[in-house]
């Protein structure tokens, strides 16, 4: 089974591209999906020992933890120590699983696949991204989106260029669903569907 890693930087389109896969057959773990189960379960009650008054009714406060995330960086260090061991667990066992089935492809997607090193556990890794005008347009179209919330996320992300560079394929959504979807299918077809 060939385990693909798609990652790209906020708004590049990766949610949607994620979806072309799965259209296409291939089985799709959203990483943050996982992360959000994670703040309704297990995550809980050891985010809330280390940022005390983010969680709710055995929830993660999400507002909560995003405005004590903003007023020091070093607690964005300590949440991904809590969440990213449980995060791999989820992968591990996904991929477990459809190992099991049988399946050709399985693919992670991986918001921070290079930033957390999560490239040495993929076969491939897939990159989406488009011009950084389109970016910025789609991000800050997004409800609630700031400027300064998008150059806080950007900072904690790799450049585009340099995932570009590190990528197996890259995914250009600049031009379109259809466009993109035609990528997969090339990707998939060069790995062997």
């Amino acid at each position: 089974m060939i385990v693909i890693g798609l990652t790209g930087s906020i708004g590049m389109g990766k949610t949607t591209t994620a979806r072309l896969f799965a259209e296409e057959g291939v089985p799709v773990l959203d990483s943050d999906e996982v992360v959000h189960g994670l703040y309704r379960a297990e995550a809980v009650p050891l985010i809330e020992a280390a940022f005390p008054g983010t969680t709710i009714a055995g929830m993660v406060d999400r507002q909560k933890l995003g405005d004590t995330l903003r007023q020091n960086p070093a607690n964005f260090s300590r949440l991904e120590e809590i969440v990213h061991p449980l995060v791999r667990k989820r992968q591990e066992a996904f991929l477990a699983e459809v190992r099991k089935e049988g399946r050709q492809f399985a693919l992670l997607d991986i918001p921070l696949l290079f930033e957390t090193g999560a490239e040495g556990r993929v076969d491939k890794v897939v990159v989406v991204s488009c011009a950084p005008e389109i970016q910025r347009e789609r991000v800050l179209s997004r409800p609630g989106m700031t400027e300064e919330k998008f150059d806080m996320i950007l900072a904690r992300q790799m450049p585009d260029a340099e995932k570009r560079r590190r990528a197996d394929f890259i995914i250009d959504s600049g031009n379109g669903v259809e466009a993109a979807r035609d990528q997969v299918r090339e990707i998939l077809q060069k790995l062997g569907a």
